[in-house]
C-alpha cells in the first residue's frame, strides 16, 4: 500500500483540529455559557443560552473527562470559523494527497445530521461512508473500488440516547433540507415507528442501534430519545463496532468532523458479518465488500505497526462466544492467501506480545507459532 507523504498527514490533523473547532463556533451562541453538571455519578458539560421568557435552553455537549471537548469549551471565546481555509484544505488534500471524497449527497447528508447535533450527541458514522474516511486516519491509500454506497448509516446505543438528556431536531426536518423528497419509511414490524428514510431517487439513511439480546428483538424498532423522532433498527455485533468510536474528518465542503468507529473494530466486524450475509439478491456482493473491506484494513494496519491494536480487537471479538470465533475464522478463510497468511501471522505476533496464546484462536500451521 502506498504510504501518504507525511506532509498531508499534518494537513488532515490540521483539518481536523479546525474543523471541530469550527464545529463549536456555529453550534453554540455565544450570548451562552457552558456548564458543568453531575449525572449518575458523572460529570457533563452542558451549554445555556438564555430564551425570550426569562429561563435558559439547556444543551449537551460532552463528558468533562474527554480532554479534547473540555478544551474546547476552555477556548470558546478564542474559536473562529474559518470556512474558506478549511475548504481549501479539504482540496488540497483530495486532489493532490488523492484522498477520497464522498459523493455529494452523502456528503450533504452526513453534515446535516452533524449541524443536527447527531455527533455531539454520540453517535457513529458506519459502513463505506465511515471506511472513506480510514485512508487519512491510517495514512495509507486504500482501493476505491470498496468505497462505493449508495447510502448512509448511523448508530447509536440506547443507553446513550437515554442518558443525554437532549435531542436533535425532526430528522425528517433535516433531511429535507438537502432534498425535500425524503420520506419516512414506516417499519415493517410496527408502522408507527421510522428507522430507514428514502429519496425519490433511492437514497437511504438508516438510525441502527446494537442489539445484545435475544435476536428476537432484531424484527422490532427501538425508539431512540436523542434522534429526533427516529428510532433505529437493532442489530447483533453492533455494539462491538461502536464501542469507543474516534474522531475523523470527511472530506466535504469545508470538513466535516465525525465519530467512526475504530479501524480495528472496523475490520473485525466485518469479518463477522460477511460469513453471516443472506445469500439473497444482494447478499454474496456485500459480503464480498465486507471482506475486501476487512483485510484492506488489517493489511494497512500491520504496515502501519498497529497490529498490537488489531489483535487486541480481534481477542475480545473471539472471547465474545463460539459463534462470533467462528465467523471470523469463516471470512479469513475465504480471502486472498496472501493476505490471509500475512494477517494471521501478524494476528498471532500481537496476541503473543498482549500475553495470550496464538493457539488458543485456532489459526493452525506457522502462523500460530510466529517467529521471535
Amino acid at each position: 500500500m502506498q504510504q501518504i507523504p507525511l506532509t498531508y498527514q499534518t494537513l488532515y490533523s490540521e483539518l481536523a483540529q479546525r474543523s471541530l473547532d469550527a464545529s463549536f463556533t456555529t453550534e453554540f451562541n455565544i450570548d451562552g455559557r457552558f456548564v458543568a453538571a453531575e449525572v449518575k455519578g458523572r460529570r457533563y458539560w452542558y451549554f445555556d443560552v438564555p430564551n425570550s421568557g426569562g429561563n435558559k435552553t439547556r444543551t449537551y455537549v460532552g463528558p468533562v473527562d474527554d480532554p479534547e471537548i473540555t478544551k474546547r469549551v476552555e477556548n470558546f471565546k478564542d474559536l473562529k470559523a474559518d470556512m474558506r481555509e478549511r475548504r481549501k484544505l479539504v482540496s488540497t488534500l483530495v486532489r493532490e494527497a488523492y484522498l477520497p471524497r464522498p459523493e455529494g449527497k452523502t456528503g450533504d447528508v452526513v453534515r446535516a445530521l452533524a449541524e443536527a447535533g447527531f455527533f455531539r450527541l454520540r453517535g457513529v458514522l458506519i459502513g463505506t461512508v465511515a471506511y472513506q474516511c480510514y485512508p487519512a486516519v491510517l495514512g495509507v491509500r486504500l482501493p476505491s473500488t470498496s468505497m462505493v454506497t449508495g447510502d448512509a448509516d448511523f448508530a447509536q446505543f440506547h443507553s446513550i440516547s437515554v442518558a443525554v438528556d437532549d435531542k436533535m431536531p425532526p430528522v425528517l426536518d433535516t433531511l429535507k433540507t438537502v432534498d425535500p423528497t425524503f420520506r419516512e419509511i414506516p417499519h415493517q414490524a410496527d408502522g408507527r415507528f421510522t428507522t430507514k428514510y428514502s429519496s425519490r431517487s433511492g437514497y437511504k439513511v438508516e438510525f441502527l442501534t446494537p442489539n445484545t439480546g435475544s435476536a428476537d428483538y432484531e424484527s422490532h424498532p427501538t425508539p431512540m430519545p436523542a434522534l429526533g423522532g427516529a428510532s433505529a433498527q437493532p442489530l447483533r455485533f453492533l455494539d462491538f463496532l461502536i464501542h469507543q468510536p474516534i474522531r475523523a474528518v470527511l472530506l466535504h465542503g469545508a470538513g466535516i468532523p465525525v465519530n467512526v468507529p475504530a479501524p480495528e473494530r472496523y475490520a473485525i466486524h466485518k469479518l463477522i458479518v460477511a460469513s453471516r450475509r443472506r445469500t439473497d439478491k444482494d447478499g454474496t456482493a456485500k459480503s464480498r465488500k465486507d471482506k475486501i473491506q476487512a483485510a484492506t484494513i488489517m493489511e494497512a494496519m500491520i504496515e502501519q505497526r498497529q497490529t498490537e491494536d488489531l489483535a487486541d480487537a480481534f481477542m475480545e471479538a473471539s472471547d465474545r462466544g463460539p459463534a462470533w470465533k467462528e465467523a471470523i475464522r469463516r471470512s479469513l478463510s475465504e480471502i486472498d492467501d496472501r493476505e490471509r497468511d500475512t494477517v494471521q501471522a501478524a494476528l498471532a505476533r500481537g496476541i503473543q506480545k498482549l500475553g495470550r496464546d496464538p493457539a488458543e484462536f485456532d489459526f493452525g500451521g506457522a502462523a500460530a507459532t510466529p517467529k521471535p
